[in-house]
């Protein structure tokens, strides 16, 4: 038996799939590394959103603190730390 060479047909399709399937895989690879950069952005915004909180928390509170509360005893900037009249005089 003898084997009978590839027609220039044959040979073309082998070439052309074999491009082909280098071309889904170097697209595949290219689609993994996107997938891998997302999510790399993905965890940085989630690290941002963490300190956006922290410093709005932060600025909720000094904002707080520095609203007058209307008691006169209060010393201004320390909340509502109330200051007393007795420091050790007796009546």
């Amino acid at each position: 038996m003898s084997q009978r060479e590839p027609s220039f047909f044959e040979r073309e399709r082998d070439r052309l799939a074999t491009e082909i399937t280098a071309g889904f895989e170097e697209l595949l690879s290219s689609s993994n590394v996107l997938n891998r950069k997302l999510e790399e952005v993905l965890g940085m915004t989630r690290e941002y959103e963490t300190i956006a909180v922290l410093w709005q928390n932060f600025h909720e509170l000094m904002h707080v603190q520095n609203e007058p509360s209307g008691d006169p005893r209060t010393v201004p900037g320390t909340g509502t730390h109330v200051v007393s009249n007795n420091s050790g005089q007796r009546q």
